[in-house]
């Protein structure tokens, strides 16, 4: 899903490049084959940005990949598709000033890699319980479910119960806090015996929460936490 939504960011990304280009006047075909040397590019620029140790590598590297950006672009105009257009398919064109221009060319750099760099991880926090699964024995067997199919953790001192949003139960003898640990952001603590999955529980009243059919008691303790995850994520039913 995440390598989905990548593709998915850098096709809509390329294909904006590709329409700023043909305002400038570029044919389509021209346009996407520039836009192909803003890509890697980016990925260079925000994958290599946080490596360097102080400012001076920064402005280095920013300059480094400009200057590459330019390079590419001329090389392009003036060597490929020069043979290109002898050939027949493209018609020749000069080099916008644009595309020379360190301002536009850092300021698309910019937008495309801050762009996929947000866009990751909002996906990465939208998908990382979906696609993650996790291994625990129930009765001495081996049991792998995917954390979103777990909707809430009971604790009765002595072993805890995973229910599962389909009304399947596993019990288990890791305590609820190491639980807690385990499963992450995306379960939240509602009460000493009690763990239950965001995205499945409903606060019902300020006493209790709903996941499934199922109500849940809240702690005096929690209900602060317990309020301020859930009304950020579901209304409160009436």
């Amino acid at each position: 899903m995440r390598l989905v939504a990548k593709i998915a960011y850098w096709l809509v990304a390329l294909a904006l490049v590709v329409a700023i280009l043909v305002s400038l006047d570029y044919t389509p075909v021209q346009a996407i084959l520039i836009s192909l040397i803003f890509g890697p590019c980016a990925l260079a620029l925000e994958y290599l940005m946080p490596k360097a140790k102080n400012a001076r590598d920064k402005v280095y590297l920013s300059l480094a990949v400009l200057a590459s950006v330019i390079l590419l672009i001329l090389c392009l105009h003036y060597f490929v598709w020069t043979k290109i257009t002898q050939g027949g398919y493209l018609s020749s064109k000069e080099v916008s000033p644009m595309l020379i221009n360190p301002a536009f060319l850092g300021l698309i750099l910019t937008a495309l890699s801050i762009g996929d760099y947000v866009w990751s991880k909002w996906v990465g926090k939208r998908f990382k319980a979906r696609d993650r699964t996790i291994t625990f024995f129930s009765e001495r067997k081996s049991v792998t479910l995917p954390v979103a199919e777990i909707a809430y953790v009971e604790s009765n001192d002595t072993e805890v119960r995973l229910v599962t949003a389909s009304g399947e139960s596993y019990r288990n003898k890791t305590g609820i806090t190491q639980w807690e640990n385990l499963l992450g952001d995306d379960f939240l603590r509602i009460h000493r015996s009690y763990l239950v999955n965001v995205a499945s529980a409903v606060l019902s009243s300020p006493d209790t929460v709903r996941v499934g059919e199922v109500e849940l008691p809240v702690s005096r303790k929690y209900k602060d936490s317990v309020k301020a995850a859930l009304n950020d994520t579901h209304p409160m039913s009436e």
